[in-house]
């Protein structure tokens, strides 16, 4: 408590403290100034409004820097001589903002620590985004097919990238994410290169691919640090939801420019939205309302109104930021003065570990999970996907993962019914019933189930009971397939009881059973199927 007390009895404290009153109403002042800009280029390009609201959030970070070192205080050492407080001489070009009042009564100062908490708090969620989207990028993700890769590195070269660019598919982003800067990835849902035509999702990828070439990540770096730094202006807000918006729009412009057909982009986006507005709301770097976009394509001429907020923000903050600074202005002097206090070293605030957002890591995934993944579909998931989903640490992304891996597979996307696992489920009930093998070996877990579960049911079936003839020492059954897909036509799997308990297992190797004679253990009476 004591060092706080400290720490906002220091003459920097009550510099800061006036600074983000003025910034009122010179964020306001700027707000105006950029939204009437805008107004009178409503119809320009949207590079060109692209850039105004630029320049727009670099004016009101350099504003509060320029008015935080007018009013820096000369009594601290190192920068002038120590002067008694209410008899500090004003830097030059400080006319425009009277010198704080320095009466033990004054508590402007004590907006500063919760000003300073807030930052921490916009910065800190500003981090936790970062790593939110690294942590989407590697979790979850499987590298798109080769065809796709292929179509990638053509439309980067359509637009001069040299920067190489990987393309995923995640079970936990809803539309296409551009992640990173150094490494960039794109990031697009799981079954949307199926449920999408290709010539649309192509000017998907084309404008992700504009935001790399335009360097946006930049320029995003910049407005989180205005964001942050500035959180508690609205003004700051809006203009950084202008910058957005634009960046969107000079994007589509690229894929418009490339393309040349508006109204095919703009079917894609509506595409796009409509899958989007059945799921939770999307974290994707197409940002923004997608339908606004699709309307902009449609009807480029149609004027954009940015006045409303601007003349709300200025008929808001600017009677308190006037007065304010009156009442800063008129504050009585103090009878005495009083001595210029040594400042405070300054305090010396310890990195406190934050605890997580999720629960750590659990070493083994709870039983549902882990029934599903070993169980249910042990037999048609694939290495990168049990992979991506062993690194999943909640139940939320594990359900999202499920969810998305049977959308993956279903040959009608669109439709209430998901004909691949209901067909997955009936054959694993057909397993448990019909190759209980021994009473104890469950049906799915047999050589005839995975069969089964993997391929369907057999085209043919030659039973052989054992002594139906010399060769036929055990039971023996044929399964024969007329194609399967990645291994041939007329595809013959053979099963034998090797024990004579009713277990069979597969072989591949006729011979086997006759092997199996000079056994020890061979069963005298082999049971009849």
């Amino acid at each position: 408590m004591n060092t706080l007390i400290l720490l906002v009895r220091a003459p920097v404290a009550k510099a800061l403290g006036w600074t983000l009153i003025h910034f009122l109403w010179e964020g306001a002042l700027i707000a105006a100034l950029v939204g009437a800009a805008l107004y009178l280029c409503r119809r320009a390009s949207a590079r060109t409004r692209y850039a105004l609201a630029c320049v727009g959030m670099l004016g009101m970070l350099a504003v509060f820097a320029v008015t935080l070192a007018i009013l820096w205080p000369a009594a601290v050492p190192g920068i002038a001589a120590p002067v008694h407080h209410g008899l500090r001489a004003a830097p030059p070009g400080a006319d425009a903002f009277p010198a704080a009042p320095a009466a033990p009564t004054d508590r402007l100062p004590w907006i500063v620590p919760f000003w300073m908490a807030g930052v921490i708090a916009f910065y800190a969620r500003t981090a936790g985004g970062w790593l939110a989207a690294e942590r989407l990028r590697q979790r979850g993700t499987i590298a798109a097919p080769e065809e796709w890769q292929d179509r990638l590195r053509t439309l980067t070269a359509r637009l001069r990238l040299t920067r190489p660019v990987v393309l995923l598919e995640s079970c936990l982003a809803e539309t296409p994410v551009l992640i990173g800067f150094l490494r960039p990835a794109i990031l697009i849902p799981a079954g949307l290169l199926t449920g999408m035509a290709p010539d649309q999702l192509e000017a998907i990828l084309l404008h992700e691919l504009a935001h790399i070439r335009r360097h946006d990540y930049a320029v995003n770096v910049m407005q989180s640090l205005v964001e942050g730094l500035l959180f508690y202006h609205p003004a700051v807000w809006w203009l950084s939801g202008v910058v957005r918006t634009e960046r969107e729009n000079c994007c589509d412009d690229a894929v418009v420019a490339l393309d040349g057909d508006a109204v095919g982009y703009a079917a894609a986006l509506a595409a796009l939205e409509e899958r989007r507005s059945v799921g939770e709301p999307a974290l994707a770097a197409s940002g923004g309302n997608l339908m606004k976009r699709v309307r902009r394509l449609l009807e480029p001429e149609r004027p954009r109104s940015v006045a409303g907020p601007v003349v709300g923000a200025i008929l808001l903050l600017a009677p308190i930021a006037v007065g304010l600074s009156a009442w800063q202005a008129q504050a009585p002097a103090p009878a005495t003065p009083i001595p210029a206090a040594r400042p405070a070293a300054p305090p010396v605030i310890a990195a406190q570990g934050q605890q997580p957002m999720e629960s750590q890591p659990r070493k083994e995934l709870e039983t549902p999970y882990r029934k599903w993944v070993t169980e249910d579909v042990a037999y048609i998931i694939t290495d990168e996907e049990r992979a991506a989903f062993g690194r999943l640490t909640t139940d939320a992304e594990r359900e999202k993962f499920i969810e998305q891996f049977w959308l993956r597979r279903d040959p009608t996307p669109g439709t209430e019914e998901n004909e691949y696992k209901v067909e997955h489920y009936r054959r694993i009930a057909y397993d448990n019933e019909h190759f209980l093998e021994g009473g104890s070996v469950p049906g799915w877990k047999t050589d005839r189930g995975r069969i089964y579960i993997m391929y369907g049911p057999p085209d043919e079936i030659d039973n052989r009971r054992a002594g139906r003839t010399p060769d036929d020492t055990y039971p023996v059954q044929q399964w024969r397939y007329q194609w399967i897909e990645g291994i041939g036509t007329n595809v013959v799997i053979e099963f034998v009881d090797t024990t004579g308990t009713g277990e069979f297992h597969m072989t591949m190797d006729p011979s086997e059973k006759e092997r199996l004679l000079k056994r020890p253990d061979a069963a005298p009476n082999p049971p009849h199927l």
